[in-house]
C-alpha cells in the first residue's frame, strides 16, 4: 500500500511512485441515499445547481438518461445549498473510448467547500503524476491505491470531510481532514490537509466562512456525474 508522506515529494512529481492497482470487483446497483440526505442531483434537474462564476445564472450541462454531462466551455457549476462539515456520495463515469493521456483524460473534480479538491479522473491504464490522479486530495495526497474502473463504467466516491477552524483573528485552530472510499476501497484514511488545493503550489489556509458551495469542475472533458447526494455532519441552529 502506498505510504509516502506527502511531505517527502514536490507537488505533482512524475517520479512520485504510483499508487498500486487493485481491482475494486463489479459495479453494485444504484444506491440510494439514506432517509437523512440531502439529494444534489436526482437524474433529472439541475435546478440545486448554479454556473460557478455567476451564482444567478443556472447550470448549463447537459442532462439525459439520469446524469448530468459536462459540456465543454460552460464553465463550473456550483450548490445553491452550502456545507461544512459533510457526508458526500458522487457517482462519475469517465468518457468511453478513452481520448487522450495523462491529466488529459476523463478530468474533472470534486471540491469540497469550493476549495478542497479530489480529482476526478480516468486513471484506468492512464499514469499521471501520483498526486493529479483520480480520488487523489489534488496536489496533496495520492490516493493509497489505485481502484479505478475503466472508462464507460460508473465509479463511486464517498467523501468523508471536516471543515478547517478559524479563531477570531482568522488562525486556523484545526485543519480540513478527509477520507475518501473510491468504488468502495479506502483510498483517503483521515488525511489532513495543508490548505486549500491547487495548481504547481501548496497555498497556505485562508479564514473563510464555515459553510460554503460544493462545486463540480469543467475541464473540457465530457465526464458524466449521477447520483449526488449528501449528509450533513455538523448541527446548525
Amino acid at each position: 500500500m502506498y505510504t509516502e508522506s506527502q511531505e517527502s515529494w514536490p507537488i505533482h512529481s512524475m517520479t512520485r511512485p504510483q499508487p498500486p492497482v487493485v481491482d475494486p470487483g463489479p459495479l453494485p446497483g444504484l444506491r440510494q441515499p439514506p432517509s437523512d440526505a440531502i439529494v444534489l442531483f436526482d437524474g433529472k434537474s439541475l435546478s440545486g445547481w448554479r454556473l460557478a462564476d455567476s451564482t444567478d445564472q443556472p447550470a448549463q450541462w447537459k442532462v439525459a438518461d439520469g446524469y448530468m454531462e459536462v459540456v465543454a466551455g460552460a464553465g463550473n457549476i456550483v450548490t445553491a445549498r452550502s456545507f461544512g462539515d459533510v457526508q458526500l456520495h458522487v457517482e462519475f463515469m469517465a468518457p468511453a473510448p478513452a481520448h487522450g493521456e495523462g491529466q488529459g483524460r476523463g478530468n474533472s473534480g470534486v471540491f469540497l467547500m469550493g476549495i478542497y479538491e479530489i480529482q476526478v479522473l480516468d486513471s484506468y491504464q492512464n499514469p499521471t503524476y501520483a498526486d493529479g490522479a483520480a480520488a487523489a486530495v489534488y496536489g496533496q495526497y495520492p490516493p493509497l491505491v489505485n481502484a479505478s474502473r475503466p472508462p464507460g463504467e460508473w465509479q463511486t466516491y464517498d467523501i468523508v470531510f471536516h471543515r478547517p477552524r478559524f479563531d477570531a483573528s482568522g488562525d486556523v485552530t484545526s485543519k480540513a481532514r478527509m477520507t475518501l472510499l473510491h468504488n468502495g476501497v479506502l483510498v483517503q484514511d483521515d488525511v489532513v490537509l495543508t490548505g486549500p488545493t491547487a495548481h504547481k503550489q501548496r497555498p497556505p489556509y485562508a479564514k473563510h466562512a464555515d459553510r460554503l458551495p460544493l462545486i463540480l469542475q469543467d475541464h473540457g472533458d465530457p465526464v458524466r456525474f449521477r447520483n449526488v447526494w449528501a449528509r450533513e455532519l455538523e448541527h446548525h441552529p
